[in-house]
């Protein structure tokens, strides 16, 4: 099995990166830690994406050899765990009441929003095997116990919690989407809009699409901000989860505004 002074070879399996040391127990005495090396990789994630991070990078942004790297970390695929660990540790759980199940979600749903549009490359990379590190552990407990007392089971209260988490996710994803058609095009939502605008012209007129001509001429949501629209969207997603939630312990949704 290889450990971690050595990259892992082909065939082989390395341990959970939780299960290995912080720093390295042979050799020269270390001139790294892992929160550094761990902090460099998002440094260049964030500012160039997910396919600049390779370990020779993350070395040279550190200031060591690619070799020494391996020390600390054995695969990219344990700097990828040790990644979104990290931005899981940004969060800070707001008190919210008691019992308030509804405002203790909708704080919670705020705050991945964020997290995952200041960091483009979350969103798609951790919708896949959980790595169960401690920051992403302390955040699950802290959540998960904001459900406790409802009189669900826990498989009600994973498809709970992971349906507002998609919602999260694919809300996230349209809004980066659309930071990167603004950036690939040059064009700004108003200036996009103005260039489809003689188009559009043409499909209301031809009267073909009348789900559309609504869209069009009557739909608010399309118009609005983003905070806006996930908003609204979150109320939604809130006002189905309560419908599953035993009786006694649904609250009345608040008024829009």
């Amino acid at each position: 099995m290889a450990n971690s002074a050595e990259p892992a070879r082909d065939g082989e399996i390395p341990p959970v990166v939780w299960m290995l040391p912080d720093r390295p127990g042979r050799g020269p005495k270390p001139a790294h830690s892992r929160e550094q090396i761990t902090a460099a990789a998002i440094r260049i994630a964030d500012a160039e994406g997910l396919d600049a991070v390779t370990m020779r990078r993350v070395a040279a942004e550190v200031g060591s050899g690619t070799m020494t790297l391996y020390r600390y970390v054995p695969t990219k695929d344990h700097l990828l765990d040790l990644m979104i660990d990290a931005t899981e540790g940004e969060l800070v759980f707001p008190d919210v009441p008691a019992g308030d199940w509804r405002a203790g979600l909708k704080a919670v749903a705020w705050m991945q929003r964020d997290r995952l549009l200041r960091h483009p490359w979350l969103a798609s990379l951790e919708a896949g095997r959980p790595a169960f590190g401690p920051n992403s552990l302390r955040n699950l407990e802290q959540g998960f116990g904001m459900l406790d007392g409802l009189e669900l089971d826990i498989d009600q209260i994973l498809v709970l919690v992971s349906t507002l988490l998609a919602f999260v996710r694919g809300e996230a994803i349209a809004e980066l989407a659309e930071q990167e058609a603004q950036r690939r095009t040059g064009l700004n939502t108003q200036q996009w809009q103005a260039r489809m605008a003689p188009y559009i012209a043409t499909l209301l007129a031809s009267g073909k699409y009348p789900a559309f001509n609504r869209i069009i001429t009557d739909a608010k949501l399309p118009h609005t901000g983003a905070d806006e629209g996930f908003a609204l969207g979150l109320e939604l997603v809130l006002d189905g989860l309560a419908a599953s939630i035993p009786a006694p312990h649904r609250p009345t949704a608040p008024p829009p505004g």
